[in-house]
Parts: structure tokens; sequence; C-alpha cells
């Protein structure tokens, strides 16, 4: 394993250095290490794409979400995969560098906000699959109103990206030192991802939910941040609690996360 070197640590400038060295060497260890490289960041929201598209579209009759539903249906899938992954690597955040973290000057909370990073940037190069399915939309798109047209909600993508990287940070800084902790919890949260998805307006909308649990609905951080993401496509997706509420919750989470992490990392280290 390749060695980081810090040369004096304290300052933001170094940080953000190491960080981003650390994000660099993750992509590169991953794309080196698979024949297919960058063609996995696309091909899970790609192929999961299809399988919704087609069991909602051909095989049963969808009342939920909106037309064109494929660019609904990325739309979240490719922020939930970047949400799903990134969580699923902070399970093994400290167990995964055990000794760079023992070993290392660099504030811990790095090693959660590489794997944000990381996984984040992978975001960034899967969104080339939406602007080929517009595209194509587009081009082959017969009827007006199955057309997708990119709107001025586009400019609240980079907010809902900030946001998301808020509640990734927070929910890391929680569930790292946890399940380095307790092994456990790394089955539990795999198991908490599964059902999040469904709880999560990913394949339908908020308003597609009964009234009974609507509420309850929007209090799921990321339901706020895929409005704010379908914003781009669906100017009608907006709903102003909603969005509020993930805000908040995302601010909340963090700060949670910020006390836990502080409590918890002297007692991490000795169990490394």
């Amino acid at each position: 394993m390749s060695r980081i070197t810090v040369a004096a640590p304290g300052t933001t400038q170094r940080y953000l250095h190491s960080l981003w060295l650390l994000s660099a060497r993750d992509l590169k260890v991953r794309y080196a290490t698979s024949a297919l490289g960058y063609v996995w960041s696309v091909l899970d929201p790609l192929v999961m794409s299809a399988i919704y598209w087609f069991v909602f579209t051909q095989i049963f009759h969808r009342d939920v979400g909106e037309d064109p539903y494929i660019i609904f249906l990325i739309s979240g899938l490719l922020p939930w995969v970047w949400f799903n992954s990134s969580v699923s690597d902070l399970t093994k955040a400290f167990k995964r560098d055990s000794r760079l973290v023992r070993s290392t000057a660099i504030p811990r909370t790095i090693w959660v906000n590489r794997i944000v990073l990381t996984n984040g940037l992978e975001f960034l190069f899967s969104l080339p699959v939406l602007a080929l399915f517009v595209l194509a939309n587009v081009l082959f798109e017969s009827q007006p109103d199955q057309l997708a047209h990119l709107g001025w909600g586009v400019l609240w993508v980079p907010v809902a990206m900030l946001l998301q990287a808020v509640l990734l940070v927070g929910i890391g800084l929680i569930v790292a030192p946890l399940c380095a902790l307790y092994s456990d919890l790394q089955r539990t949260t795999g198991l908490i991802l599964r059902a999040l998805f469904y709880a999560t307006p990913i394949i339908y909308n908020v308003s597609n939910l009964p009234e009974a649990v609507q509420t309850l609905g929007s209090f799921n951080p990321l339901a706020g941040i895929f409005t704010l993401y379908r914003m781009a496509f669906f100017p009608d997706q907006w709903h102003t609690t909603t969005v509020m509420i993930s805000v908040v919750m995302s601010l909340l989470i963090l700060a949670l996360g910020v006390w836990v992490f502080r409590r918890l990392e002297r007692t991490v280290l000795k169990e490394l």
C-alpha cells in the first residue's frame, strides 16, 4: 500500500490536498484492477434503469413517476448509487486502512470524506448516461408529451450534490466508527440500505405516496435531495416542505456525526 505523507498537518490546504490524493488513488486503483474500468461506473445504474423501466412500462401498468419515465428513473438512480456505494464503503472505512489510520497524523475525518468524494466523482462520471438517454429521447421520441425538456431547474443540481455530500459525511461520521467497533453493524447497514431504496422516491415521487404516509416520507432526507435533482427535467416535482426538511435533517445529521465521531475516535484507534 502506498504511503501517504503530510509535511505539517493542521492546515485546510494540506488537508484538502491529502483528501484529493487519497481519492485519486482510490479511483486509479479501482479502474486499474478492472478490465472494464470506467464502464462499471455507468453499468450498474444503466442496468437498474433498464430493468425498472421494462417492469413498470412493459409488464405492469405504471401510475407512478413522470414521463418520460426512463429519464425520471435515471435522475433518481444515479444519485442513489452514489449514496448506496458510499454508505456501504463507509462501513469499512477504518478497518480497510487500519495501518494508515493509526500511523498518519492526518485528521481521521479524512477517511470518511475520501469515500464521499471518491464515490461523488464516480457519480459525476456516470452523468453521461443521463445525457445519452436525454439525447435519445429528443431524437427518437415522436410523442410531444413524452419529450424530456431541460429547464432552469438544472441550477438546483449542484445544490442537491452539496446537500447529499453533507448528508453522507454526517452519516459516515456515525457509521464508520460504530462499524469499526461493532462488526455486526456492517451487515445491518446493508439490510437498512435495501429497505431505504424502496422508502426513497426513486421509482416513484413523493406525491405518489398515500396521504397518510406522505408526511412520514418527507422526513427521509433523500426525498428532498432527489426532488432537487429532478427539477432539471420535472419542475412540477417541487415540494417546498420536503426540500426544507431535507436541508434541516442533513445539517442535523452532520452535527450529530461530528459529535459521535469526537466521542468515539480514541476508542476506535485503540480497537484498530
